[in-house]
């Protein structure tokens, strides 16, 4: 056996307590591959001082083998706020990694690719809800959380797909701006009195299910149970048993432990539920989201060991920001 073979064996012993919990959905040999970076990462994390936050969407070996915070938007916004650490690593895209800079100034906030965006941050920019404000003198503007720092400052208040109705009614408003998912502001447009006026962003994601995909699973699955995210077109939220942010999804599967269970959204967080649901069989739409699949392990490890690549965000923007995010996480 090589030095690197004896080194793995060595890794794999370290972390064989951390293979229980995705041994449904990692295959032992593809383990393996994985063992000498996750066992660094658990070393630099506690050299560092630093936590790992991971979204729903990222794959197994990360979510189930690193991360210290799992979960959606609004968790891992909470979360952050509260983090005591010298270093956060968001596995996640970069408005994420923003919006723990903004929550917890003090810490230095890791993303491992500077490359990980989001095709609705880049849907709209600060000069767009300047305008908008503008045409709709008054009205008050809710921005989802996958925006821009600089989008944020420009708004009254943030919210995620799990809170949105709420924050929505919380403003007492006879209508508000919602920005920049079109679809989400479609599917709380229907759950609520209040007017939205939505702007024409879409999830590059959640975007390409469609009704006749429903159709087939059913029809090549009977029983199963279709979840869909809010960012969904309308009609596919509709078509669905339930409709819900990630979270939400989760937790309808704990509950109701479905026999078989399709959730239309990314798809690594299929992999992620079935590891704590093996009960529920997962029947799995692949739609990957390119730039959350640009955090892996080796940029993880990466990013420890050379405290790269460090998130800001310009002081005459923090300020704005911060506060819209804040009055978010108020809302309970």
């Amino acid at each position: 056996m090589g030095i690197l073979q004896n080194q793995t064996a060595e890794s794999l012993r370290r972390i064989a307590a951390l293979y229980e919990r995705v041994k449904t959905v990692i295959p032992p040999m593809e383990w393996a591959t994985f063992a000498d970076d996750i066992d660094a990462i658990l070393r630099l994390k506690e050299q560092r001082n630093a936590i790992i936050l991971a979204h729903n969407y990222q794959t197994p070996e990360i979510f189930h083998g690193v991360a210290d915070i799992r979960g959606d938007s609004l968790a891992l916004a909470r979360e952050a706020a509260k983090a005591d650490a010298d270093v956060i690593v968001l596995a996640g895209v970069h408005f994420m990694a923003e919006t723990a800079k903004l929550l917890n100034p003090t810490s230095t906030v890791l993303i491992p690719d500077t490359k990980a965006g989001c095709s609705l941050a880049d849907s709209i920019t600060a000069e767009d809800v300047r305008l908008m404000r503008q045409r709709y003198p008054g009205v008050p503007v809710v921005t989802y959380v996958n925006t821009s720092a600089e989008v944020k400052a420009e708004s009254d208040i943030c919210c995620t797909s799990g809170n949105a109705k709420k924050i929505v009614e919380s403003l007492g408003a006879p209508e508000v701006i919602m920005l920049p998912d079109e679809y989400l502001a479609q599917n709380i447009a229907r759950e609520t009195k209040v007017k939205i006026i939505a702007w024409k962003g879409h999830c590059e994601v959640h975007e390409r299910f469609t009704v006749d995909d429903i159709a087939l699973f059913r029809k090549q699955n009977p029983g199963v149970i279709v979840l869909a995210h809010p960012e969904c077109p309308p009609e596919v939220a509709l078509a669905a048993d339930f409709s819900g942010s990630t979270a939400q999804m989760i937790g309808w599967v704990e509950t109701r432990k479905p026999a078989r269970v399709v959730l239309l959204t990314e798809c690594s967080m299929s992999d992620n539920v079935a590891a704590q649901n093996p009960e529920t069989e997962f029947i799995r739409p692949c739609q990957l989201c390119p730039h959350m699949k640009r955090i892996t392990l080796k940029n993880i490890r990466h990013a420890l060991e050379t405290m790269t690549y460090e998130v800001t965000v310009p002081a005459d923007i923090t300020e704005r920001a911060r506060m819209a995010v804040e009055r978010m996480i108020a809302v309970r």
